[in-house]
């Protein structure tokens, strides 16, 4: 059985290629952001990494945050969202909670507070369900702030909302009238 030290390494691996970089490890990703767990497995192995294919399932179901997820036939695996390369996810529009959270550092906060959360390089703002997941989002950056979203607002004046595979709400942009700090 592999270490936890080893299962992050290769977690982190899997983010960079899946999510950023699949030129990383001499992959592609079809326009679903999906790409062949066996060609994965080969290109992982050049790229020192080697990982069997009960490694690999270890690391996906093992994954605090369910980053990654196979198809229906576990012969294609792809990251549930976070992604800065192109591609559609294919997700369906969906009812938020009436208000959800994103976590942010201290730091971030002026700039937040200029121009909203903003989508940067990836796809969509993420956002959390809870305060608790949004906190220690923000704990990776420094001093953890947590921001309330308006989501019931936002919707009714237009905004839409995806739920991604692992549970994450996504929307494009939240502008400074629908956040407050917690």
């Amino acid at each position: 059985m592999m270490t936890e030290k080893e299962n992050t390494r290769i977690s982190k691996y899997l983010s960079l290629v899946l999510r950023h970089a699949p030129e990383a490890a001499g992959i592609t990703l079809d326009e679903h952001g999906w790409t062949d767990v066996g060609i994965l497995l080969k290109q992982l192995s050049r790229n020192g990494y080697a990982v069997s294919p009960a490694e690999l399932d270890h690391v996906v179901t093992t994954n605090s945050k369910q980053r990654f997820i196979y198809d229906e036939n576990r012969a294609r695996i792809r990251a549930s969202q976070g992604h800065s390369v192109a591609v559609d996810l294919a997700y369906a529009v969906s009812e938020p909670p009436t208000v959800l959270y994103h976590g942010t550092a201290e730091a971030f906060l002026s700039s937040i507070e200029k121009t909203g959360l903003d989508k940067r390089s990836r796809h969509h703002v993420h956002l959390s369900a809870d305060d608790e997941t949004a906190r220690r989002v923000g704990q990776r950056h420094g001093k953890p702030v947590v921001l309330v979203v308006d989501a019931a607002r936002m919707r009714v004046d237009g905004y839409t909302f995806f739920c991604s595979d692992n549970n994450v709400w996504l929307t494009e942009h939240v502008p400074t009238a629908y956040l407050q700090r917690q």
